[in-house]
C-alpha cells in the first residue's frame, strides 16, 4: 500500500477544497492515486452539494453579455456576498452567459442540460462542482435573452442589471449621441423608482381598476371626503391616477438628470436632435435577491456551537 504523506493530502486539499480528513481517506481508498482520489471526492462532493441545496442562497450577482445583436442577462445566487465577489464565481457566471448566447435555451432547466466546456459535460455538472469546491449552495435563478438594438447597465458590480430595447434604425443606433441617451434610460430604470411599464397604454385594465379602487377607499377613509357622492370621488380619483402613472410608467417618470421634463419628453428631444424616430420598446430589470428569503446569521449561536457551549 502506498504511503500517504502530509504533502499529498495538502495538495489534494488545495486542488479540491475538501477537508483534510476527507482528502486523506480518499487517498487511502485509492492507494495514493491522485486522479482517482479527486474523482472519489467529487462523487462525495456531489452528494454534499445536494444537501447544501436546501440552504438559503439570496446573495449573488447579476451579469449581462451582448454579442452579435443578442443580449443575455442572468442572476446566479450564492449564500454569501463574499462568494459573490469571488473571481472564480464571476468567471462561472460569465461562462454561463456565453452558453446562453450561443445556444438560446428555453429555460433554466434547458440551460443546465447544455454543455459547459471541454471539462464539464453540462452546466449543471459545473454548478455542482462549484458548490462542492466553494462549499456554499448556489442557484441559477433566472435569465433573459433580448434581440435587437439594446443598451445595458450593471449597477454596483452586480447588485442590479438593466436591459433596454429600442426601436430605431441601425444608423441612429451607431451614433455616440444615441449611446449616451440609451445609457441614460438604463440609469433611469436602475437609479430611480423602478417602473413596471413603458407607457400608460401598457397598464392592464385590471391593474388600473384595482389602483382606482384603492384610491376611492383612501378617500372614503378621509373625513374630509367620506360623505362625498361616489361620482365626485371617482372624479377626484381620475385626477390622482396621474401619480400612479408617474410612478409605474417609464415615459411618465421625471427624468432623473433633469426633473423639469419626463423621460418621454427627453426621448422626443433626442429624436429631434438626431433627426430620427426613437422609441423605448421594452426593458428588463433584475435586482439581486429580489423576492428571496434572506439568510439570517446568529453569530452568538454559531460561536457557542464552535466552543461547545451551545444550550
Amino acid at each position: 500500500m502506498a504511503a500517504i504523506t502530509a504533502k499529498m493530502v495538502n495538495e489534494l486539499r488545495t486542488k479540491t477544497g475538501a477537508g483534510m480528513m476527507d482528502c486523506k481517506k480518499a487517498l487511502v481508498e485509492t492507494e495514493g492515486n491522485f486522479d482517482e482520489a479527486i474523482k472519489v471526492l467529487r462523487e462525495k462532493g456531489l452528494s454534499k452539494a445536494d444537501k447544501k441545496a436546501g440552504r438559503i442562497a439570496a446573495e449573488g450577482v447579476v451579469d449581462i453579455l451582448s454579442e452579435g445583436g443578442v443580449t443575455a442577462m442572468i442572476e446566479v445566487n450564492a449564500e454569501t456576498d463574499f462568494v459573490a465577489k469571488n473571481a472564480t464565481f464571476k468567471e462561472f457566471v460569465r461562462n454561463i452567459l456565453k452558453v446562453i448566447v450561443a445556444n438560446r435555451p428555453a429555460d433554466v432547466e434547458a440551460l443546465k442540460a447544455l454543455r459547459y466546456d471541454e471539462t464539464f459535460e453540462t452546466v449543471e455538472a459545473k454548478l455542482k462542482d462549484m458548490i462542492f469546491t466553494i462549499g456554499e449552495n448556489m442557484n441559477i435563478r433566472r435569465f433573459v435573452i433580448v434581440d435587437g438594438i439594446t443598451s445595458t447597465y450593471i449597477h454596483g458590480g452586480g447588485i442590479a442589471g438593466v436591459i433596454v430595447k429600442f426601436d430605431t434604425d441601425a444608423e441612429t443606433a451607431g451614433k455616440p449621441e444615441f449611446a449616451e441617451y440609451a445609457k441614460n434610460i438604463c440609469l433611469q430604470i436602475a437609479a430611480g423608482t423602478p417602473p413596471t411599464y413603458v407607457n400608460k397604454e401598457d397598464v392592464p385594465e385590471d391593474v388600473l381598476k384595482e389602483e382606482k379602487e384603492i384610491l376611492v377607499a383612501q378617500l372614503k377613509n378621509d373625513e374630509k371626503n367620506a360623505n362625498k357622492p361616489d361620482a365626485i370621488l371617482h372624479k377626484i380619483v381620475e385626477g390622482r391616477i396621474g401619480t400612479f402613472y408617474e410612478r409605474a410608467c417609464l415615459n411618465e417618470q421625471k427624468y432623473v438628470k433633469e426633473d423639469s421634463i419626463t423621460v418621454g419628453q427627453y426621448t422626443k428631444q433626442v429624436e429631434k436632435e438626431l433627426g430620427a424616430a426613437i422609441k423605448v420598446d421594452s426593458f428588463v430589470l433584475y435586482e439581486k435577491g429580489e423576492g428571496l428569503e434572506k439568510r439570517e446569521d446568529n453569530f452568538a449561536e454559531e460561536i457557542a456551537q464552535l466552543t461547545g457551549k451551545a444550550q
